[in-house]
């Protein structure tokens, strides 16, 4: 190999064990990487930043504003109401969660699938009150088995079809021909997960639970009567097990209903008054059919989806202190909306509406985001802080929303336009019609994942160019001689190895060429070598830049490199034993 080649690697290979022992994360690791080999003459610039011009960089951006529409219209909890549901255990929750993500990967790009799903398993890991370390890995390994189910069930396997319809026009492949083993493979795969996999995956405490809000606060919504909540029982409504809720009664035509069974039915206009912490409160918020109580004139329009939950302290300067919410007209004259209060670290008994402000009280608000820059300095308030979240989402929109998004998978499914142009014209859309706001397509980015993905291909682009990746490809398959069998399994491997180091699809277009001359030199069929590359380079479990979804899983899971290693790593044995011997069968030497 050439001086280049060796430098490629040496740079490649010292920045695994960077990523698993070092504190610093993936994306500052990896853009290190490519300056050095920058530096030392090894890539030109236009390679360096490659990366940041790939079409798949921009594609994952684009679907990050997609899923932000799904989010900001309430539509993630749809996904955890009618698909995950509330599973007894852990195991139960695995199952709700992998199987239909694997079913779906088989026909849509996986890449959506997974970023819609982020969101709402965070939030329904709270729910349950399982760590997100526990479901978001298996999440991406299950889109990657389900992908290995038919032909465009992965890009990579439409650009291998494509590579041996080039080189062999008359071996055409069906689009189920590789279910025959990527139906066992997916089965064999999810059983892993759902009963070894919970033995192996972190369950380290979320970083942010050790500043959690232990503050418990009286919150008051109120069910909307044109919603979908009414003569609903409070068990049909989803009220009945929410996480760090309780409701405490309901008001109902200057009634009290104290004791609140199970099977109370909602009547449009009921008050409801829950005792419960901050994070609750923003849970309450997505629930489709329930608004804020209207305690006096209001000043805030329909239009809500700018508006942020904050906290306030109210100071013993403030005008309203020793009067009630209800008779204050608090939302005229701050343009904010109170939802909860909090005295003393606990709930304030009684309606919320009949509390008088006492000073030191913490108030939950919905405002608009000029409201923390207008009364931050105001002596009506000691501190104002926002929680990170939006306040309601525009649940008007949800179907809409989820419009947009099936109607981009379907037009790249069905090869109307690349998966990058309809989801550049499904984030103009979810913008154009207000199903996300600007600000929240901003925040919806996850820059560290963006720019771990560009680095990747830098280094990719290093080790193609050097002569690295070919020289490894020419070194492996030496080892296999004459026999069919050992240059399968050769492949296998090379493929699996380089699938971690550069994206699935370079791995792929790499070792194609030399694999397919190998088996012409041997006498044999090619269609067994290509099925192995195909399912090889689906094979990225072992680290979090082997595949994208991986990438997105990882920081908001919490992941470190090794979890990677020590859960896909048996999954790439696993899924090899499984596949390796199935495909001389169904495609003989």
């Amino acid at each position: 190999m050439s001086l280049d080649a060796w430098l490629s690697l040496t740079v490649v290979l010292a920045a695994f064990p960077l990523m698993a022992f070092s504190r610093l994360g993936p994306d500052i690791i990896l853009l290190g990487a490519v300056i050095v080999l920058l530096t030392l003459g090894v890539i030109e610039p236009s390679q360096a930043l490659g990366g940041f011009s790939s079409t798949g960089l921009f594609t994952v951006a684009f679907m990050y504003v997609l899923v932000a529409s799904i989010r900001e219209t309430g539509g993630i909890d749809l996904i955890i109401r009618y698909v995950l549901g509330r599973p007894r255990g852990e195991s139960g929750a695995l199952a709700r969660l992998l199987l239909p993500v694997a079913a779906l990967s088989g026909f849509l790009n996986n890449t959506p699938i997974v970023a819609t799903y982020i969101p709402a398993v965070l939030s329904w890991s709270r729910r349950l009150r399982l760590p997100a370390q526990r479901l978001l890995m298996p999440l991406s390994f299950a889109s990657i088995l389900g992908g290995t189910i038919t032909l465009f069930g992965t890009s990579t396997n439409l650009v291998v079809h494509g590579l041996l319809l080039e080189r062999y026009p008359d071996l055409a492949m069906g689009l189920f021909d590789i279910a025959w083993v990527g139906v066992p493979v997916a089965v064999v795969g999810l059983l892993y997960l759902m009963l070894v996999g919970p033995r192996l995956l972190p369950a380290r405490r979320d970083v942010g639970t050790a500043f959690d809000n232990p503050r418990e606060y009286t919150i008051e919504m109120e069910v909307d009567p044109a919603g979908p909540l009414v003569n609903r029982t409070v068990e049909e409504a989803g009220l009945r097990h929410l996480r760090e809720l309780f409701l405490v009664e309901i008001e109902r035509d200057g009634n009290v209903v104290s004791v609140v069974g199970p099977g109370e039915r909602l009547k449009g206009g009921d008050r409801l008054v829950f005792a419960g912490t901050s994070d609750g409160a923003v849970e309450l918020q997505q629930i489709r059919g329930l608004v804020p109580s209207r305690h006096g004139e209001s000043s805030l329009e329909k239009d809500f989806k700018e508006r942020r939950l904050v906290e306030a302290v109210v100071s013993d300067q403030c005008q309203f202190v020793g009067q009630r919410i209800r008779d204050g007209h608090f939302r005229t004259l701050y343009g904010a909306a109170v939802l909860a209060v909090c005295r003393g670290g606990e709930r304030v008994a009684g309606n919320l509406g009949q509390v008088r402000l006492q000073p030191a009280d913490v108030l939950l608000l919905e405002a608009r985001p000029p409201f923390i820059e207008r009364h931050r300095q105001s002596r009506d308030f000691l501190l104002i802080s926002q929680l990170n979240g939006q306040a309601r989402p525009v649940h008007e929109k949800a179907p809409l929303a989820w419009s947009i998004l099936l109607g981009v998978v379907a037009l790249a499914s069905f090869g109307v336009m690349s998966m990058m142009n309809a989801a550049m014209l499904g984030a103009a859309l979810a913008l154009i019609t207000g199903c996300c706001s600007v600000g929240a397509a901003k925040r919806g980015l996850d820059t560290q994942v963006l720019l771990t993905i560009a680095a990747s291909f830098g280094l990719g682009a290093a080790l193609e160019a050097s002569g690295a990746a070919a020289a490894l490809s020419d070194l492996a398959l030496g080892f296999a001689g004459g026999d069919p069998w050992l240059l399968l399994i050769g492949t296998y491997l090379l493929v699996a190895l380089l699938t971690e180091l550069v994206t699935n699809n370079a791995a792929a277009v790499i070792t194609f060429p030399v694999v397919m001359a190998s088996a012409e030199s041997l006498g044999v069929s090619p269609m067994p070598f290509v099925v192995a590359v195909m399912f090889a380079a689906s094979a990225s479990f072992l680290t979090p830049i082997g595949y994208q979804t991986n990438l997105m899983v990882h920081g908001p899971g919490g992941y470190r490199f090794s979890d990677f290693l020590r859960v896909g790593g048996w999954l790439n044995v696993l899924t090899a034993a499984v596949a390796l011997p199935l495909i001389p069968l169904i495609w003989p030497f």
